[in-house]
């Protein structure tokens, strides 16, 4: 009982005495604390006193692949005030290197009683990667909801579009007369690159301008990879390179300068996502901008949708990138046509 209260008041950020005060039902807990302490003890597994029962506090798990990307707290922040203003607790589920897995925590969540889950990255972006606990989620019938492209799985998406985001980088590098754009995609089974790669594909046939092969480079999503990448297609004369994130596209940027070379003078870098201080980057990073914003409310909306039975069939919800130019794309150099 001790060690309860304790970690429950740890938890709340109260006293262990209010603790005490919330679970023998004792006044002077205003409802806002109380609330707080029940929520508390069921993040932490612990049941509640029979009397104080009732109806389970509604958690939310939601599971995110990394804190380092900027995108993914900032995603976070935007859920977790819908979720609030929904009357929903988010329980926050970050995968780490040889922690906890994905499969891991919709076990743990399970455990909770969680009302629903909301997923943003993920193993369901991978073809191949195990899927087990997907279907364990689908046959509990919980609410779900996947943030970004996904194999077929029986769950509403919100998406940003890959395609036409793709599409806008590369229009822009090549109206600014590149024709040598590298990519830094995701692994080969990553749903989101093998739509991005499909649609730069496109332009290029549209455009008349050939397509290389050797000019798409796999990576991990981190700004070392990125790095370690664009070294690849600088070596390959690309003057622009299109990234699947702005972690990749900054280290693209010191890629190019470790080639003794200039962004953009040289070499003309676009990321994915307009993640928190991209503006401040030095040169400030053009990007494309996933408006977090309406797709977390969207997400938010769908979920509590399924909790209250009213959601109709949905599929993918689809939302445009809007891309942002600031300076780290120019006019092809004289480099381009050497």
């Amino acid at each position: 009982m001790s060690r309860r209260l304790a970690d429950a008041a740890a938890r709340a950020q109260v006293s262990e005495a209010t603790v005490s005060r919330v679970l023998n039902g004792k006044p002077g807990v205003s409802a806002a604390t109380r609330e707080r302490v029940l929520t508390a003890l069921d993040v932490l597994g612990y049941e509640r006193p029979v009397k104080l029962r009732g109806e389970r506090a509604r958690l939310v798990g939601l599971v995110l692949p990394e804190l380092q990307n900027p995108i993914f707290p900032a995603l976070a922040e935007v859920l977790g005030a819908n979720l609030a203003q929904q009357g929903l607790t988010p329980v926050l589920c970050t995968q780490t290197a040889g922690g906890v897995t994905e499969s891991e925590y919709v076990d743990l969540l399970l455990e909770q009683q969680v009302a629903g889950v909301v997923f943003a990255g993920g193993a369901y972006a991978q073809r191949d990667a195990d899927h087990a606990h997907y279907d364990r989620l689908a046959g509990r019938n919980l609410p779900v909801v996947l943030i970004n492209a996904a194999i077929d799985l029986p769950f509403p998406r919100v998406v940003c579009d890959d395609a036409d985001a793709m599409e806008q980088a590369a229009e822009h590098l090549l109206a600014l007369g590149h024709e040598r754009i590298g990519l830094v995609l995701g692994p080969r089974d990553h749903v989101p690159s093998e739509r991005k790669l499909a649609a730069f594909q496109a332009v290029c046939e549209r455009s008349g301008v050939p397509f290389d092969e050797d000019l798409v480079v796999r990576s991990l999503y981190s700004l070392q990879s990125g790095q370690a990448s664009a070294a690849r297609l600088i070596e390959q004369g690309a003057t622009g390179i299109v990234c699947a994130s702005d972690p990749l596209a900054l280290g693209a940027v010191r890629a190019v300068r470790r080639a003794r070379l200039s962004t953009p003078g040289d070499v003309s870098v676009v990321g994915y996502d307009d993640s928190a201080f991209m503006a401040f980057a030095d040169p400030p990073l053009t990007t494309i901008r996933q408006p977090i914003e309406a797709m977390g409310r969207a997400a938010v909306d769908f979920l509590v949708s399924q909790i209250d039975g009213t959601l109709g069939p949905v599929d993918e919800l689809l939302f445009e990138g809007e891309l942002v130019v600031r300076r780290t794309t120019g006019p092809a150099s004289q480099r381009a046509k050497s």
